[in-house]
């Protein structure tokens, strides 16, 4: 299995962790993620809300740019996963969008068609490798692990197509088949205030606490996540949501990715364990590098 693979921006630096355990992992399962050549920022949420058109240009030149490959188009960001559909579905259905697209992509001698799919990664693992494929490759079982499934806002909606948009279940029974405690979390695809902490940071904080307060309150061990930003939200800001509400959370959160890499027995450096800023390796010591 073959794919063309958007890192995205977010992966290049701050979430460097997600994109290093993403490759490796689809590695392992003899999913070959081949990097899209000369791409460029997927045109992200601030941008799309005040220049709309030329966000879309700058989101649709990664599109033509991976059409030429002739396969789907894979990211494991669930902004960039959403920006990309985005622009896709809209050109889909607004023929004079596409054409205002398509002729600012022809002064670089690039079209987009509309041939491909966009995916987020968690799609191809479950529906193209399959959860029964990687539970059988699975080195290390996570018995004993308690798993938040966070998914957040941006993945099954508006343009997700692979899971339920308000309570979507495909983390769950993934880490349920690699031997984890799945925590039924009834805030699963709340936002995490995404880019309100440079806008309005008490909202933001706010969010952040409702989700770490349930987390801590079901006796989590770690909150997984395939989003970046509420990776990065919900790890960086526990500090500061302590200061302001006086608690006391200190709950790793991880990659989705990174929870699949420790149970194909992947090692600390593959998934870059210990990026993150609350420690992971006191609850996964037990898991990584052991076997079954």
């Amino acid at each position: 299995m073959e794919y063309t693979y958007y890192p995205g921006c977010s992966l290049e630096i701050s979430a460097k962790a997600y994109d290093v355990s993403a490759r490796n992992v689809a590695r392992a399962l003899d999913a070959n993620l081949v990097e899209l050549e000369d791409w460029n920022c997927c045109g992200a949420t601030n941008y799309m809300s005040v220049r709309e058109l030329r966000s879309f240009v700058i989101s649709a030149r990664n599109l033509a740019l991976a059409e030429k490959q002739k396969r789907d188009l894979v990211t494991a960001c669930s902004a960039c996963y959403t920006t990309l559909n985005k622009t896709h579905r809209y050109m889909e259905t607004n023929g004079k969008l596409k054409e205002q697209i398509n002729d600012a992509l022809s002064t670089a001698d690039l079209k987009y068609d509309g041939t491909i799919r966009v995916r987020h990664l968690l799609d191809v693992l479950i529906n193209d490798v399959g959860i029964e494929a990687i539970a059988a490759k699975a080195k290390v079982s996570l018995k004993g692990l308690r798993v938040v499934p966070y998914y957040g806002c941006q993945l099954t909606r508006p343009f997700g197509t692979f899971d339920d948009p308000e309570s979507p279940t495909s983390m769950d029974r993934l880490f349920g088949a690699l031997g984890a405690e799945v925590v039924d979390f009834s805030l699963k695809t709340k936002c995490c205030g995404g880019m309100l902490m440079t806008t309005a940071e008490p909202v933001a904080l706010k969010l952040v606490r409702n989700l770490l307060d349930l987390s801590a309150k079901s006796d989590a061990d770690c909150v997984v996540t395939p989003c970046p930003l509420c990776q990065f939200n919900l790890d960086a800001y526990q500090d500061r949501v302590n200061s302001m509400f006086r608690s006391h959370f200190s709950i790793p959160v991880l990659y989705f990715t990174q929870i699949v890499g420790v149970a194909l027995g992947l090692s600390e450096k593959e998934i870059l364990l210990g990026k993150e800023i609350v420690p992971a390796k006191r609850v996964l010591s037990s898991y990584v590098g052991g076997q079954l």
